[in-house]
């Protein structure tokens, strides 16, 4: 099981990632949420453990911007805004579980246990906005219920667009993702041009100038 920690407290970070490695979970960690989402994309989580305030912003934000793409990873706050307001607020807008700092390792640990169990159930893989919906297991697109004829790399285009649907997502990041070996100068461009091609009008996919692309929520 690997787990993903978030927390800018070095020292608290350092306490999380050793007890649940001494758990038997592999464990990635990150201090600010830029650095989390890199490495959301670089391995697959069983659960993620986010402090509520982070570098970057209220990590509950970013997981209810991650939940309306079709992210499903089982996400614990740990947090000191633990009042009940605070904790129906994260358990409303993406969160799976709440506790509370200071709480002890063991607790936190069977929390996480108790979270990745959930995970290993069978996930709905279904991407949907801008009346687009992706089917990640069958790896196919509809547009108003129309299937479209996309090659692999658009496929992949569009599903990292919609992985982060309403937020830029740069160059860089859609070649690593659409290419395995680094393509010609102008290819990602031309498949965003085939693929919007494909997409039809309203076109969801807009240009970022000197960032990258973006598809609409």
């Amino acid at each position: 099981m690997r787990i993903l920690v978030t927390e800018d407290d070095a020292d608290l970070r350092l306490a999380i990632t050793t007890s649940l490695r001494g758990a038997g979970f592999a464990v990635d960690a990150a201090g600010d949420l830029p650095t989390a989402d890199e490495l959301l994309w670089v391995n697959d989580h069983d659960c993620a453990v986010f402090d509520r305030l982070l570098p970057g912003g209220d990590a509950l934000d970013y997981v209810e911007r991650k939940r309306r793409t079709g992210w499903t990873v089982p996400v614990l706050f740990l947090t000191a805004l633990g009042d009940p307001a605070q904790r129906l607020a994260g358990l409303r807008r993406g969160g799976d579980d709440y506790l509370e700092k200071p709480f002890l390792a063991e607790e936190m640990v069977a929390r996480v246990r108790s979270l990745c169990r959930r995970s290993g159930q069978p996930q709905a893989a279904v991407l949907r906005c801008a009346g687009v919906e992706l089917d990640t297991g069958r790896r196919e697109v509809r547009r108003a219920g129309v299937l479209l004829s996309l090659t692999r790399t658009e496929f992949d285009l569009l599903e990292r667009l919609m992985t982060d649907a309403g937020r830029p997502v740069t160059r860089r990041d859609l070649v690593a993702h659409a290419w395995p070996d680094p393509p010609s100068s102008n290819a990602l461009d031309v498949a965003i041009g085939n693929l919007r091609r494909k997409l039809g009008e309203p076109q969801p996919v807009r240009t970022v100038p000197k960032v990258g692309y973006v598809i609409d929520a």
